[in-house]
């Protein structure tokens, strides 16, 4: 029967099993599920787009590498951080820049599924398959990464005692001195 609503009319949800219907009402939920956009398999439409495939595998592939190379570093940006080798960021250490460190490695993963998303949206362009699967991958490694980031950033595993972090360059969590 496949999924594509403007080709059968309306979804029929009776004719799924309960596990294929879940599934189906993931896609819908999270998905435009245009038919143009998604790959078929055996004749049935896939319950997401191409884009979403990416997305997902990207969630995985993030997640994997975190469980590989991540560990806890107190915060959560240090925590994603800790993907990266020590010695590449010794100066976002040394000169505090973690926070744009963060950001920039964000802008880096969504800034082109961004780009490709809304030219589609605003202008006639119409991007293939493989753009949508190499643009939606990074954002969900990004994804991935930053939920296992947040999953792993236990300041409690250190006595709640911030000193206790090993972080680039030497540098050490402390507190602020009040000001008066």
């Amino acid at each position: 029967m496949g999924h594509n609503q403007s080709v059968h009319g309306a979804f029929v949800w009776s004719d799924l099993d309960p596990y294929a219907a879940f599934i189906y009402a993931f896609g819908d939920l999270n998905c435009h599920t245009k038919a143009e956009r998604s790959w078929e398999i055996n004749g049935n439409q896939m319950p997401v787009c191409v884009r979403d495939v990416g997305i997902f595998l990207g969630l995985a592939i993030g997640g994997f590498l975190f469980s590989r190379r991540g560990f806890n570093r107190w915060t959560i940006r240090d925590t994603f951080l800790s993907l990266l080798p020590d010695n590449s960021l010794l100066s976002v250490y040394r000169n505090d820049r973690r926070m744009f460190a963060l950001l920039a490695i964000a802008a880096i993963a969504a800034v082109p599924m961004a780009i490709d998303g809304f030219t589609q949206m605003l202008t006639s362009y119409e991007s293939n398959a493989i753009m949508r699967l190499l643009t939606g991958t990074p954002f969900g490694a990004l994804i991935g990464a930053f939920m296992a980031a947040s999953f792993s950033a236990r300041p409690a595993f250190f006595g709640l005692d911030p000193s206790k972090v090993v972080l680039p360059s030497g540098s050490r969590f402390s507190m602020k001195a009040e000001e008066e």
